[in-house]
């Protein structure tokens, strides 16, 4: 799977914004790699995101450019990485279809799953570290499933969340719940919707009944609010290069929106969670092009 390069004109933007005042700054713009994909540190001192196949770190404010994180070992990785909660271990989903492990400073970084022939897009770990949630894909005429592994790459199970497409599975902060989008209440083809089911299995339940495309539910580490990607209805998955919105709300009240933050994205914007440890700050990337 190549990763994505940026079109002629174009830039790759990375945003830090503030839920609070509102606040938006551009904290890095480059005309030569796409960027993706945010997350931030625990000590909240550094971004991670991926470019050209490997992963980069860079200060969440102006003035800094992104350095590699350089792996021994390690594939050319996708737009999928999270944090070990004690935070100094990353967990990468690398273009062989497998999880990898690394020292969050790189070095030497060790194949966690093992089942070949199977695509595993890693979304979440859960808050004692313990366990991933990812994308379990056989084929990309399938649908995706939800599986959950230990961080050890033992123990691996497929969770019914009932028909149709699931991505971007992550827990809840207090560890109770995985949140998703799911398409099991399509009624035409790529009506994402936002869902969670209890961490140990159970009833889906819907968190919005939307005309729109919603993707990527992230909540913010003190389960308060929560951001989430809107694709224009009638998308079919989460591609590049569209108008979306960001849409953050109180996780007491989904379908009201308490800020809607437009932007030339997609895929690669927002696809794991990069909300701050502070839980006012989420960092996102744009994708601009003249």
């Amino acid at each position: 799977m190549p990763y994505r390069t940026l079109a002629p004109g174009q830039t790759a933007r990375i945003h830090v914004h503030d839920v609070e005042t509102g606040e938006d700054v551009v904290v890095h713009e480059d005309a030569k790699t796409l960027f993706e994909a945010p997350n931030w540190s625990i000590d909240g001192r550094s971004l991670l995101v991926n470019g050209d196949g490997e992963l980069w770190s860079l200060p969440p404010e102006q003035g800094w450019a992104p350095e590699r994180v350089r792996f021994r070992g390690l594939p050319a990785i996708n737009n999928d990485h999270v944090l070990d909660p004690a935070g100094s271990q990353v967990f990468l989903s690398a273009d062989d279809g497998h999880i990898y492990r690394g020292p969050l400073s790189g070095g030497e970084a060790s194949r966690v799953t093992t089942e070949d022939g199977v695509w595993h897009f890693l979304h979440g770990i859960s808050p004692d570290g313990l366990t991933l949630a990812y994308v379990h894909l056989r084929s990309f005429d399938e649908p995706g499933l939800l599986g959950v592994v230990g961080s050890d790459g033992t123990g691996t199970t497929i969770v019914d969340t009932g028909p149709g497409h699931i991505d971007g599975p992550e827990w809840s902060p207090d560890g109770r719940w995985i949140y998703f989008n799911t398409e099991r209440w399509a009624d035409r083809p790529g009506h994402a919707q936002l869902a969670r089911i209890p961490s140990g299995g159970g009833e889906t339940e819907r968190l919005l009944e939307s005309g729109t495309v919603d993707w990527f539910p992230h909540l913010s580490p003190d389960g308060r609010r929560a951001v989430y990607l809107e694709f224009p209805a009638g998308t079919v998955g989460h591609p590049a290069d569209l108008p979306v919105t960001m849409v953050v709300v109180d996780v007491a009240d989904w379908s009201s929106p308490l800020e809607r933050i437009a932007v030339p994205g997609g895929q690669g914007t927002i696809n794991v969670n990069s909300w701050a440890p502070d839980s006012r700050r989420f960092a996102y990337v744009s994708y601009p092009i003249g």
